[in-house]
């Protein structure tokens, strides 16, 4: 009895031991990003071997410097900061990394990086307020040559308790390099919603964020090297890739949410919109079919006057009808985004074929920053 209790101590401690040397070192705590009450900013990256580190903020007009104390530590004090969420990350000896001290993360393709949140007084509009709340899920659909597509479906607060009650759909597509998490962890259109929902200035609705790049989800799913984005959007292969993922929302997109959910299902009750390449993916859809959607928002883009009159002549032809069915036609732009002047062609294109369209240009460049000012003003107009 007394050799088996030996030999249960033994084993503890060997275990104990091989605990504690299988652990990697810790440094110390780094606390970072760290928003102080003045709005201010400091960020924090922990690294005794590096011998430059910068940080590159979207708030920031180039990358700033950084100072190491004694423990390696690296940091910089920035700001004030305007309230709002930023895309930043770190530089060290030239390479790009994500905030290790973060777990906010901005969901892309390319590059990788972390989340700062600087709050407002009084809250922002897609800020957590103490109002009901709706549900976010992930969700997977058969798609195109047999691989399984993803989807984040947002369903406002009191979705799951009566199944009698059908909403409508919008479907919300991010932008180049963005992933169908994008509109969630970004845009907060979730927290949007559950805002405009309690002050009763929208329709409740079900939103539908589908990942826009097929391409790329072909070649993770069936092997094969991601292919590089188009750099013309509307030369053969960017219109075969619009082309290729309007037909995965029209055939298997569009079947799934309406077989798993309880919806309206129709084209009045059906919406579609974008930012960027999500854009454009929304205008071709929408205009390739416009007995499916009767509500279109155009976040950040636009399509030339030459792809209009060579693929959308039908919009265009017969003024009367493309405006009696078109609840509502939106397309807005910042006057400092790199799309400005193509945008405002597309508008002044649509003015000349005297096709009916809500227009907004405001402050700012090619941000989620306004993509959320966006949703504030856009789905207020949904389903009314």
């Amino acid at each position: 009895m007394k050799n088996r209790i030996l030999l249960f101590f033994l084993i503890g401690l060997m275990i104990n031991y091989c605990n504690v040397f299988a652990q990697p070192p810790r440094g110390p705590l780094v606390v970072s990003p760290q928003v102080n009450l003045d709005k201010t900013v400091t960020f924090r990256y922990q690294s005794l071997l590096a011998k430059d580190v910068k940080l590159n903020a979207q708030f920031e007009k180039s990358p700033l410097s950084m100072t190491k104390d004694a423990q390696g530590i690296w940091s910089v004090t920035v700001g004030p900061v305007n309230p709002d969420i930023y895309p930043y990350s770190f530089q060290v000896d030239g390479v790009t990394v994500m905030d290790p001290a973060n777990v906010a993360f901005f969901p892309n393709e390319r590059f990788k990086a972390s989340l700062v949140e600087i709050l407002n007084t009084p809250p922002s509009i897609y800020a957590i307020k103490d109002v009901p709340h709706g549900t976010v899920s992930y969700d997977y659909y058969p798609s195109i040559s047999g691989t399984a597509g993803s989807l984040v479906v947002y369903t406002p607060p009191g979705y799951a308790k009566n199944y009698k009650v059908k909403y409508p759909v919008y479907y919300l597509i991010s932008g180049t390099t963005d992933t169908e998490e994008t509109f969630f962890k970004v845009g907060k259109v979730n927290f949007i919603m559950d805002n405009l929902i309690a002050e009763g200035k929208v329709k409740p609705m079900i939103i539908v964020m589908p990942y826009g790049n097929i391409a790329a989800r072909l070649t993770e799913q069936l092997g094969g090297q991601k292919p590089a984005d188009p750099i013309v959007r509307d030369d053969a292969d960017g219109v075969k890739r619009a082309k290729d993922f309007e037909n995965d929302l029209i055939k298997n997109i569009l079947p799934y949410i309406e077989h798993n959910y309880h919806i309206e299902n129709n084209r009045e009750s059906r919406a579609i919109g974008g930012f960027s390449r999500g854009g454009g993916q929304t205008l071709r859809t929408a205009f390739n079919n416009m007995n499916t959607f009767a509500w279109v928002c155009s976040y950040s883009s636009y399509l030339s006057p030459a792809e209009m009159d060579k693929s959308f002549g039908h919009i265009t032809s017969n003024a009367p009808n493309t405006n009696k069915q078109l609840k509502l036609l939106w397309t807005s732009v910042g006057n400092e985004d790199f799309l400005y002047k193509g945008a405002v062609e597309f508008m002044d294109y649509l003015s000349a074929k005297n096709i009916n369209y809500k227009k907004y240009i405001n402050d700012g460049g090619h941000t989620w920053m306004n993509v959320k000012k966006y949703l504030n003003e856009t789905l207020p107009l949904l389903f009314k």
